[in-house]
């Protein structure tokens, strides 16, 4: 009997290859941006005609010879890694030698290229298997313009289940905006149909870059942050590169570098989690892992169905990466990655706080002191000027970084000034985020004598009164006693409606809010200055003092900067005027 099982012809096989890398035009802009970045481009011109199925990008990258031209297209030819080993220890975006003989199984494939310093350019026209058919010196500047066209002109199933141009369209948008991200200091200039279509500029970093890729948000709604850290404790140490040059070879070092980009959760978010992006040496990648990491480092900072605004940048050494997941190497396999969780949180937090590395520069020399402090004598503040305690001079020598109590407004407003100018804290919400850490951190449950007596709870209330820990047994008909009760409420008159309240549902994280509600402070509570500054000094040092834990913003900068452009400070008048 005949074998059933046989070897797939080579052709066959490159068409199934090609597939799995080329999908679509989005797929095609990916694969040869990141050839040019590769290749150290600063500037990439990517132009599209989608009715003709053709793509072009050329760039300023350190270009080709005439021998590597020759040699580009065929199978499974790289200049990014020479044996098994290099596979782990990638510090190239491409490296698997597949793009462009994909390119040329599945289209046609025309190169012209010419390596700085050379004196010739050359153009190549690639025929099916990566073949060179066609030879010419041609002019050119150095760096290399790769067009593809005829796109799956060998495959007209393939284009016709594809979605429609408007989407492909939005999809190749959508690729290059990712990349430039990763690589903020490049130039794009990306044409549609001869017309130009957008232009993303160079950036120094992501954080001044993102405003050109989502409008509505403005760099004072972003803060950034970037740690070295080191390099996981079980990690074995780097081994030596090969001498291949990558633009990417210093990311084997006892470090890595984490760089993050997040959106003031007093200031920006979103109605879907379609903007939590995470990258790692220099390619967004899906990891739900970390993404949910970030979701998680986000809870209770936003109001409710909102979803942060965050892009994460590892760059960590290759060894603790296998790329070898995905063709499309958007999926990884990372190594240590509850180490790498346990950081990016730290970091999350580190950049939602409030401290001297994401406060503004200080204004050493600020006025905003003077006018404060004219206004106190005649301003109908609830502020105390005598100072019978010297304890409280403390209190009153503003360091650069911190908040000193100066006034309440309306029982419900504290006047704090810092170096930088002077903020509106609401007292009632700064108080609920300090109780609710605090809460989270440490949940007491203690006993009350007597027992709180409840009436006519259903079966659904008593059950979850029990779920939060509360020790609740029937006390007569429709009749509850509650016999211990979370330890806030314990001085409250309230407690009994803080408990009722407690009923209606939630877990824990719900049950925690609540009475940090419940037991923070009201407005319209008056308040001493001692009072102010003690509350001012706890909320600082919160996890998350932008908002509070429904997603309120909590205080309202004022700056010295914007304060003088009100008062036209900038004006010169005459010294006739006193100014």
């Amino acid at each position: 009997m005949a074998s059933t099982i046989q070897a797939l012809p080579t052709e066959v096989v490159y068409l199934i290859t090609a597939g799995e890398v080329i999908d679509s035009l989005a797929s095609v802009v990916r694969e040869l941006a990141e050839n040019s970045l590769d290749a150290g481009a600063t500037r990439i011109v990517v132009s599209l005609w989608p009715q003709q199925w053709r793509i072009r990008v050329a760039d300023n990258g350190c270009g080709m010879n005439l021998d590597d031209l020759q040699q580009a297209a065929t199978a499974h030819s790289t200049s990014k890694i020479r044996s098994s080993a290099d596979l782990w220890k990638i510090n190239s975006l491409g490296f698997r030698g597949e793009a462009l003989h994909s390119l040329t199984t599945l289209a046609d494939l025309e190169i012209l290229s010419r390596p700085v310093g050379g004196k010739l350019g050359w153009r190549i026209v690639y025929g099916d298997a990566g073949e060179v058919v066609e030879v010419e010196v041609t002019a050119i500047a150095p760096g290399t313009v790769v067009t593809v066209s005829n796109l799956f002109g060998n495959c007209s199933s393939r284009r016709q289940g594809l979605p429609i141009a408007a989407q492909q369209i939005k999809a190749v948008q959508a690729a290059i905006q990712q990349i430039a991200m990763c690589h903020p200091h490049v130039t794009w200039q990306i044409w549609q149909n001869d017309r130009q279509w957008f232009t993303i500029c160079p950036a120094a970093t992501t954080g001044q870059l993102l405003p050109q890729i989502l409008p509505q948000v403005r760099q004072g709604d972003l803060q950034e942050l970037k740690l070295e850290i080191p390099n996981p404790p079980n990690s074995p140490l780097p081994t030596p590169h090969s001498s291949l040059p990558t633009p990417h070879s210093a990311l084997s070092t006892q470090h890595s570098t984490l760089n993050l980009v997040v959106g003031l959760p007093d200031r920006t978010h979103r109605h879907r989690p379609d903007w939590v992006r995470v990258a790692i040496n220099g390619r967004m990648v899906k990891t739900p892992e970390l993404e949910q990491t970030i979701l998680s480092a986000f809870h209770r900072t936003l109001p409710r169905d909102r979803y942060p605004i965050c892009f994460l940048h590892l760059a960590i050494s290759p060894d603790q990466i296998n790329w070898n997941r995905n063709p499309a190497k958007t999926e990884i396999y990372l190594n240590e990655i509850i180490y790498w969780q346990q950081q990016i949180t730290q970091a999350i937090n580190q950049a939602l706080s409030i401290s001297s590395s994401n406060l503004k520069e200080a204004v050493h020399t600020t006025r905003v002191s003077k006018l404060l402090k004219a206004a106190e004598a005649k301003g109908g503040y609830n502020f105390n000027s005598q100072n019978p305690n010297p304890s409280t001079d403390a209190i009153n020598r503003v360091s650069p970084n911190s908040l000193k109590a100066v006034a309440q407004v309306s029982n419900t407003y504290i006047v704090a000034e810092h170096s930088g100018g002077m903020w509106l804290v609401e007292q009632h919400i700064a108080h609920e985020r300090v109780l609710y850490e605090q809460l989270c951190d440490n949940w007491q449950l203690v006993p009350v004598e007597p027992s709180i007596i409840l009436y006519q709870l259903s079966p659904a209330q008593v059950s979850q009164l029990q779920r939060i820990g509360l020790e609740i047994e029937p006390f007569g008909e429709q009749l509850w006693a509650v016999r211990n009760i979370p330890a806030p409420l314990q001085q409250r008159d309230d407690c009994a409606e803080a408990i009722l309240e407690l009923s209606w549902g939630g877990d824990l994280q719900t049950a925690q809010v609540a009475v940090a509600c419940r037991s923070a402070i009201r407005n319209g509570t008056p308040m001493n200055q001692q009072e102010m500054q003690t509350l001012l000094d706890n909320w600082q040092r919160t996890r998350n003092p932008r908002t509070c834990p429904h997603g309120r913003p909590i205080y309202l900068s004022l700056e010295e900067s914007a304060l003088a452009r009100f008062f036209r400070r900038n004006w010169v008048v005459g010294k006739s005027h006193g100014i």
